[in-house]
């Protein structure tokens, strides 16, 4: 099961503050860690959202909306996958991530398990994703 660990943004990280040694030294540690366990799939921080765009549908319709959002808890500022063998070894990972705060104070992630092409049934559009590599392993 690979799991997704959300790094919500703050105020800093919209400021594009860059953390300081001692917060990187933590995360570098952290995943480490996850590494050595052989768990650690990716992980990476985020631009603020005023390098970004969001896409809005309106059935055939798209626009294109230029940051920065406005609404801060919404955002994300970074994330980590990991791939574990269920959800409470993903709970026992996520409780040593640090606290990413930049200055130590409030700081929120949150944890979402990874849809996987398994967990739908069997289909011609499903294996043509799996030899993508999307959505989990690829076929052999």
């Amino acid at each position: 099961m690979r799991y997704m660990i959300i790094i919500k943004a703050t105020q800093d990280s919209e400021a594009g503050v860059i953390p300081g040694e001692d917060l990187l030294a933590r995360m570098a540690d952290y995943h480490e860690a996850l590494a050595k366990a052989g768990v650690l799939l990716d992980g990476s921080g985020l631009l603020p959202s005023s390098t970004g765009w969001r896409v809005r549908y309106d059935g055939d319709k798209r626009t294109v909306i230029d940051g920065p959002f406005t609404e801060t808890k919404e955002l994300i500022a970074g994330y980590t996958l990991i791939q574990v063998r269920n959800r409470e070894e993903a709970a026992e990972w996520v409780r040593r991530f640090p606290n990413p705060a930049i200055d130590g104070g409030e700081a929120e992630i949150e944890v979402r398990r990874l849809f996987e092409l398994e967990d739908t049934r069997d289909s011609r559009a499903v294996d043509r994703l799996k030899a993508l590599g999307i959505g989990g392993e690829p076929s052999a």
